[in-house]
């Protein structure tokens, strides 16, 4: 808590990216984007929806979320990152920077990536444009099928240096 009165309530607001993987409102981030939160909230289509933390693993950085949207929502199909190879097209979207809805395209550029990152340091790269915000956003075929989560960069400057790293969807839907 920073200096002051002891007494006063501090708060600060922070975003990520994220995305829908079931039509009853379940959403997909990274755990560093939900970490120490209070409060959680999801945009979509210009909406705000209170969210609930249903688990997060701070060893593969993953988080899920949960959403009442009082209606069955348009959700990402999964598809297999075990199937993917380099050189294969893939887009990054997500709000890097604050800017909604940004999509950047790139190849894939390695599979099974070590960064030292944690027990479970095995990321796809690429060099689809990754910056901060993009953290919990999809990674995308030409398919359309999620086969990443957005979730760091090798960057000298703090932005994107054309090195952005995933983690693999396969092993983000088993944990």
């Amino acid at each position: 808590q920073p200096q002051g009165d002891p007494d006063r309530e501090y708060r600060s607001d922070s975003g990520g990216s994220g995305f829908v993987v079931s039509a009853d409102g379940y959403v997909v981030t990274n755990h560093h984007v939900i970490e120490g939160a209070t409060k959680l909230r999801v945009r979509l289509e210009e909406r705000y929806y209170d969210a609930t933390i249903k688990g997060t693993d701070p060893a593969t950085d993953l988080a899920l979320l949960k959403i009442e949207a009082g209606r069955p929502l348009t959700f990402l199909p999964l598809g297999d990152s075990d199937r993917m190879r380099q050189g294969d097209y893939v887009m990054a979207i997500g709000n890097p920077f604050g800017l909604d809805s940004t999509v950047t395209s790139g190849i894939v550029s390695a599979k099974g990536r070590h960064i030292g990152q944690g027990p479970y340091d095995n990321f796809i790269q690429t060099d689809a444009s990754i910056n901060p915000g993009n953290s919990g956003g999809p990674l995308i075929n030409l398919r359309g099928e999620v086969v990443g989560l957005n979730t760091a960069i090798a960057s000298n400057s703090g932005g994107n240096d054309g090195i952005g790293f995933s983690i693999p969807i396969n092993i983000a839907m088993s944990v």
